[in-house]
């Protein structure tokens, strides 16, 4: 398996989303799949700027399919903004262009008060974060008790998940004095947004043949030359969303991963 790897040199600004973009034109599918909305990319095609922070850059191109990972911590609300301002733009965003993995966790705003408190408590150990929640929730993510889109679903799990989170967070609130969330009205505004998110919402598929069973390794058939992009920690890829009987090439960088699959042997399997 071959690799070629671009290395990114500074914390960030190298232009790694043009790369990202410009490697997207041979490629079938564009996943991101970690991080969250703090990392903007500006993309600019035919003239058009875009400023994308929680779309895949592939979004821009209408024969692509973009992928938001399990990896990804996402604000709803942020993504229904972003989603009506590209549209604005003329760009198409849709349930078949766009999948939203059902196990993505959600920023909730709870999660931008947290990390707005521990920045302005922190007097010599500011670490300049973008305030938008997003280590607050990876901290829910690890800690198995995150709103994920697939919460969304059943109003009665829901509401389960988020005493769960709720028990947590008001127990810290409650000792920094600060002013205690209420489900109740958490709950109102998630399930309002609910069916524009879980839309997005779909199985893994197989790119002939359209959705499949979400299975840890899926074959990708009759079509040759299929690639896919991925867009997220430079620690690679998650390996179950890999088909079987692929042959990976791999381009890494600080924030972006570029994958592209090559059809092999019956006997391939990763």
């Amino acid at each position: 398996m071959k690799n070629v790897v671009v290395v990114g040199s500074q914390w960030g600004d190298e232009g790694k989303g043009k790369i990202v973009d410009w490697l997207s034109e041979q490629a079938d599918v564009v996943v991101r799949f970690q991080g969250g909305h703090n990392a903007g990319h500006t993309l600019v095609i035919d003239g058009k700027v875009y400023k994308l922070k929680l779309l895949p850059s592939g979004i821009v191109r209408s024969d692509k399919i973009s992928v938001i990972g399990n990896g990804v911590v996402v604000d709803p609300w942020a993504l229904l903004d972003e989603i009506e301002q590209i549209t604005k733009q003329g760009v198409t965003v849709n349930e078949k262009n766009l999948i939203l993995a059902e196990t993505a966790s959600l920023i909730m705003p709870f999660h931008r008060e947290m990390d707005e408190i521990r920045e302005d408590s922190a007097v010599k150990g500011k670490i300049g974060t973008t305030r938008r929640g997003i280590g607050p929730a990876y901290e829910d993510k690890v800690g198995r008790r995150s709103i994920r889109v697939m919460d969304l679903k059943s109003e009665s799990n829901l509401s389960n998940r988020l005493e769960i989170v709720l028990a947590h967070h008001n127990a810290i609130r409650k000792g920094l004095k600060k002013k205690e969330f209420k489900k109740d009205n958490l709950m109102k505004d998630l399930l309002t947004i609910a069916p524009e998110i879980l839309k997005f919402d779909r199985q893994w598929l197989d790119l002939r043949a359209g959705p499949v069973p979400s299975i840890p390794t899926i074959r990708i058939s009759g079509r040759p030359h299929q690639r896919r992009i991925s867009s997220g920690s430079s620690r690679g890829a998650p390996t179950e969303h890999m088909p079987a009987g692929s042959v990976q090439r791999r381009h890494e960088s600080c924030g972006h991963t570029v994958l592209r699959s090559h059809p092999a042997s019956d006997s391939a399997a990763y």
